[in-house]
């Protein structure tokens, strides 16, 4: 059998490791497979949407679709001022053309040789095939950044996300703080008290949300939509369930110091539990990130709209540019992954521990 895969090994000799030292064992072939398999579930979705953000919106509806983003070669020919389309056409005799398309009439399109434009063709549009090369529709990106004011859609988003994922964890890892650290009578049924919130749909509290929400005079600012959604049930559990692996040792190490709570919660407390607040940091930034539903109804303001209501804008009663909307998508995915690339070491040293080496 291959040397066990230890803790230091580089990661390229893990992902070439094999059962067989002569040859692939099944157990090796079933892993890979599964893995393969497992890669292209999760990562075949977001490949196939970067690639459609680039197709045009005829590429979009074409049946059967294309995996990569193909646009049809046009041709100028003098005495028409826009650009032709360019078809590969049989003709009659059996022999194969390029024809640029005048114009199409029901099943028939009029069509010319774009060397020689004098002489029309009559050619039903089944003998016809379309010339098409790859193009990347890069309209479908610097159109809504420049005409639609996607920028500022962009910049609502980042300080949004920004300033209550900083507001959350402020405000969960105290109470956390409080229900971890602290021995008091009634801690459990709070902590009860917390978890049960879990179960109150958000729809129950749109409404009495909403009016005080009004009464304090921020809708249509940004701080509805970031004060509202501040403390939440998940992030005290999940910080909670954290700091109470931490020694106790430490903090009463601490308090014979003479150090003080805040400065026992900042700098022992805070730095400890720093894999676990790295998790509700990813959580609490996808979820400001995504949201729709709140700041479509405290929002009305074009100048206040966060991006997911702005790619609602692409989405009109009888028509949908789906164009935009997979390419603003794409754009909305890019602060996501970064972050999480970012948080992800955090995760990975020490979820699990309890907070000494």
């Amino acid at each position: 059998m291959a040397e066990a895969a230890g803790p230091s090994m580089a990661p390229g000799r893990l992902m070439t490791e094999t059962r067989g030292r002569v040859r692939l064992h099944w157990t090796d072939v079933f892993s890979y497979a599964y893995l393969a398999f497992g890669v292209l579930l999760m990562f075949g979705p977001v490949v196939w949407l970067v690639m459609s953000s680039f197709k045009t919106p005829a590429g979009l509806v074409e049946f059967p679709p294309t995996f990569l983003p193909l646009g049809q070669i046009e041709v100028t020919v003098e005495g028409h001022d826009d650009p032709l389309l360019l078809f590969d056409v049989t003709m009659e005799d059996g022999t194969t053309r390029e024809l640029a398309q005048i114009r199409r009439i029901g099943i028939v399109s009029q069509m010319i040789d774009p060397a020689d434009p004098t002489q029309t063709f009559r050619v039903p549009i089944e003998n016809r095939e379309a010339i098409r090369e790859f193009r990347l529709a890069l309209e479908n990106y610097i159109d809504p950044l420049e005409r639609f004011d996607f920028l500022r859609y962009l910049w609502n988003s980042v300080v949004v996300t920004t300033v209550a994922t900083i507001v959350t964890l402020l405000i969960n890892s105290m109470a956390a703080y409080g229900l971890a650290i602290y021995e008091f009578r009634g801690r459990g049924t709070i902590m009860i008290f917390v978890i049960g919130t879990l179960m109150i749909p958000i729809t129950v509290i749109l409404v009495p949300v909403y009016l005080v929400v009004t009464q304090l005079g921020m809708v249509n600012t940004l701080w509805a939509v970031i004060l509202p959604g501040a403390a939440t049930p998940t992030g005290v559990f999940l910080l909670r369930q954290y700091m109470l692996t931490i020694p106790r040792d430490l903090i009463e190490a601490a308090r014979m110091d003479k150090a003080s709570e805040w400065t026992i919660y900042w700098r022992v407390v805070l730095p400890l539990a720093m894999p676990a607040i790295a998790v509700l940091a990813i959580f609490s930034i996808m979820w400001r990130w995504n949201e729709f539903l709140w700041p479509l109804i405290v929002l009305n303001r074009s100048e206040v709209y966060t991006l997911q209501v702005g790619l609602n804008a692409f989405q009109g009663e009888l028509d949908v540019q789906w164009h935009y909307i997979l390419a603003m998508t794409v754009v909305t995915l890019i602060p996501v992954v970064v972050v999480f690339a970012f948080l992800q070491k955090f995760i990975t040293t020490g979820i699990a521990s309890s907070g000494m080496k």
